[in-house]
């Protein structure tokens, strides 16, 4: 199947990723959407889709980042493939692009997290050439 992989770049794009969007973060909701991601492209957040014969069916959200330890990497904030298309290769063609943008934007690695109890995603990340090579640790102050 072929998927076409575009920037989401108007109001109208981001909507029509919110659904895709909510599968993986079910605490969204519509209103706030596209204000969290317009403040956040303030950061250097982006979005990024694919679209098939059926609309849009996966959806990931990165920014491109420096820091001491990677130098300049891109980190995938979301990467999320609707659940009844999963395995029909839009989230290989959305990695795939994200692999190439961080080429485009000259960075040396590319990063992402996933929940810990995610396991066909990490079977996913694993399989596209991904390593586990940390543990995130958070503390919750509300």
């Amino acid at each position: 199947m072929e998927f076409e992989v575009c920037l989401a770049m108007s109001d109208e794009d981001l909507m029509l990723c919110f659904p895709v969007m909510r599968e993986l973060r079910p605490q969204l909701d519509e209103a706030g959407f596209l204000v969290r991601v317009r403040r956040q492209e303030g950061m250097g957040y982006r979005v990024v889709f694919a679209r098939g014969a059926s609309g849009v069916v996966a959806v990931a959200g990165y920014r491109v980042m420096e820091n001491l330890s990677w130098g300049r990497f891109l980190f995938v904030d979301d990467l999320v493939t609707v659940s009844a298309h999963q395995g029909e290769g839009a989230g290989s063609a959305l990695f795939d692009w994200l692999v190439a943008e961080a080429r485009r934007e000259g960075c040396a690695q590319v990063h992402l997290e996933s929940g810990v109890q995610r396991f066909g995603a990490h079977r996913f990340y694993l399989h596209k050439g991904m390593d586990i090579t940390c543990h995130h640790f958070a503390l919750q102050l509300t």
